[in-house]
């Protein structure tokens, strides 16, 4: 589920998951596959999902301080449908909403890669991610991690395997 270990697999691995990224979100975009939703401060525990076919990618969070602050998710799936990605971010780059918990899950594939960032590109800015410690990977979440995680959430990135028909 992480990238594998080696200096030589880890830049290998990074370039294909970028590659990969930018071909689903390239085509996320072309479906119009993009949704905007507020996060809500309050404690209170909300929910965002959206959906492409056979497969779901649910935000599920609670945040405390400040406003309403405007997120988008994007779904998508590679053309030959054996990827399913997800990404939940804010477009303005770093959110001032303290997180007290997050979750994102997908419905209907594997989480083959996932990050958490606490500040996405914008702005000149580039992607700052969480602590591998900060967060944890399953076979179909991506969340807090009790203890270790700093409240600091602005971007979400997933590739998920989807399941394979054999003939």
């Amino acid at each position: 589920m992480a990238a594998p270990s080696g200096r030589s697999g880890r830049g290998l691995w990074a370039a294909l998951v970028a590659a990969v990224l930018l071909c689903l979100a390239a085509r996320a975009a072309e479906e119009a596959n993009t949704a905007d939703f507020d996060v809500r401060p309050g404690g209170e525990v909300h929910s965002f999902s959206r959906s492409l076919g056979d497969y779901t990618c649910t935000f599920t969070y609670s945040a405390q301080g400040g406003t309403n602050e405007q997120w988008q998710m994007s779904v998508g799936t590679s053309e030959d449908n054996l990827l399913f990605s997800c990404s939940i971010w804010r477009p303005q780059g770093k959110s001032y909403l303290f997180f007290t918990q997050f979750k994102a899950e997908v419905n209907g594939a594997k989480i083959e890669y996932a990050m958490a960032y606490s500040q996405a590109a914008a702005g000149g800015q580039s992607d700052i991610p969480l602590k591998q410690e900060e967060f944890e990977i399953t076979e179909t979440t991506v969340s807090q991690r009790e203890g270790k995680f700093r409240f600091e959430l602005s971007k979400l990135m997933i590739v998920a395997k989807t399941p394979r028909d054999e003939l």
